[in-house]
């Protein structure tokens, strides 16, 4: 019987060590998942991260380059301005001599008709000069404002006078007393011009009450 009972409690000893080594593989298969659940979870905490991290990095670059186009695009603007504008003040320095070279071709011809050749010479001279001077105002894009026969415009004319003209319409340029000159929109010096009115009718907007 003793040898029986040995041959049981060892068979019994035997059950209980695998049932215990069936517990801690069981034990460490669960903190194996465990922990490979928790590497999942990390895992998917740094892409979520990492992805959060690209679409602001994505963000910062399409301001960036939004703020650079915009940055462009301004500088083009202040060129394009600088080009248009830039001779604006070189140019009106040149009025006066435009305005002088325009008398002396207005006064020259009839009180020199007889003169010699040297001084008709002087005269071809003087529209020579003032061809090139115009020639160069178009050339820089300024324009010279000689509106005889238009309607008037007070935005580029300045009205000096009336006159009552019956072949004409009120409102309508019948003198210019000394052209104007812009570059594009931008006046550089007004038209002094002469209007025609109708009987009774009030001044135009731009008449100088002083003139």
């Amino acid at each position: 019987m003793t040898n029986e009972n040995q041959v049981k409690n060892e068979e019994m000893g035997s059950v209980d060590l695998e049932e215990q080594k069936i517990d801690e593989e069981n034990l460490n298969a669960k903190e194996t998942n465990a922990e490979e659940t928790n590497a999942e979870d990390d895992v998917a905490e740094s892409d979520d991260s990492l992805n959060n991290k690209v679409i602001e990095l994505k963000d910062q670059l399409l301001r960036s380059v939004a703020e650079l186009d915009n940055y462009r695009k301004r500088v083009d603007r202040e060129k394009e301005q600088l080009r248009k504008f830039g001779i604006a003040n070189f140019a009106k320095e040149l009025l006066a001599v435009a305005d002088n070279l325009r008398r002396a071709l207005e006064s020259g011809p009839s009180e020199l008709a007889g003169a010699d050749e040297k001084v008709k010479n002087l005269i071809v001279g003087v529209e020579m000069t003032e061809k090139e001077l115009l020639g160069a105002f178009e050339k820089n894009g300024v324009r010279q404002i000689n509106p005889l026969g238009e309607k008037f415009d007070y935005n580029f004319h300045q009205a000096m006078f009336e006159v009552e003209a019956e072949d004409k319409e009120p409102g309508i340029v019948v003198q210019v007393l000394q052209p104007g000159y812009a570059i594009e929109d931008r006046i550089l010096r007004a038209a002094m011009v002469g209007v025609s009115k109708s009987r009774g009718a009030d001044q135009p907007e731009g008449l100088d009450e002083k003139a």
